[in-house]
């Protein structure tokens, strides 16, 4: 399924308009991260149902680090227990480098933001991509070889390098950072991804597709393409 040629945000709205059912969706959300309520809840979903557990590493820190990722997943038996009286249709924890940055295994059946972004990819036909995100240079290098070990071809990367405070990136930031890319990625790449879940994309990537003329999948996105695809039954 190639994206609708208004963008990825009209993908999503077609996908839900499809919906056959209401879903509900456990969402396993980072304890400092606020993005992930505030754009979800934007996206205007009529028939899925996010519900929320917070993880709290046992390290309490908010920095991305090895201590953090582990926590998270650690933590992720405990907060998917405070859900288990809701009838879930899928369980995603929110947090993209916990993906692919190794640690505890997660209970089963659950996804990270990682997988819905390589699901949103895979649905859409992408291979080659363009990938943006707020971490330090190592961690934006580790999720280039986790897309290319998947089958992603990373074109370029650009980062902001930071650790932490990713809610307080302000739109004109990526914008600038996605001005980063060499102009040839960009033209080969299929796709843009903005990753991580903690910064605010919501509000760029209509503004960044009609600038480059691709489609732009942030991982709140793809996470919301995940859930509207089980609502569908797309690709189930």
């Amino acid at each position: 399924m190639h994206p609708l040629p208004d963008g990825t945000l009209a993908t999503l709205a077609g996908l839900d308009a499809a919906a056959a059912r209401t879903v509900r969706v456990g969402l396993l959300l980072p304890w400092a991260n606020v993005a992930v309520e505030t754009e979800l809840a934007r996206l205007g979903l009529r028939r899925t149902v996010f519900h929320h557990a917070r993880l709290v590493p046992e390290s309490r820190t908010t920095a991305i680090d090895a201590s953090f990722w582990h926590g998270l997943r650690a933590a992720s038996a405990q907060a998917l227990d405070s859900l288990s009286h809701v009838p879930l249709d899928a369980v995603i924890l929110a947090c993209t480098s916990a993906g692919f940055t190794g640690g505890p295994p997660l209970p089963g059946g659950v996804f990270t933001a990682f997988d819905a972004l390589l699901r949103a990819l895979v649905e859409a036909a992408v291979t080659r991509v363009a990938l943006v995100t707020p971490y330090p240079a190592p961690v934006a290098e580790a999720e280039a070889a986790a897309l290319a070990e998947a089958g992603i071809k990373v074109l370029a990367h650009a980062s902001l390098g930071l650790t932490d405070g990713y809610p307080d990136v302000t739109p004109d930031q990526i914008l600038a950072l996605v001005g980063q890319l060499p102009e040839n990625a960009v033209s080969s790449a299929e796709a843009v991804i903005l990753s991580c879940t903690g910064w605010h994309t919501l509000p760029v990537i209509t503004e960044l597709e009609y600038r480059i003329g691709k489609p732009v999948f942030s991982s709140n996105l793809a996470m919301a393409l995940l859930a509207a695809r089980v609502c569908a039954g797309v690709g189930s």
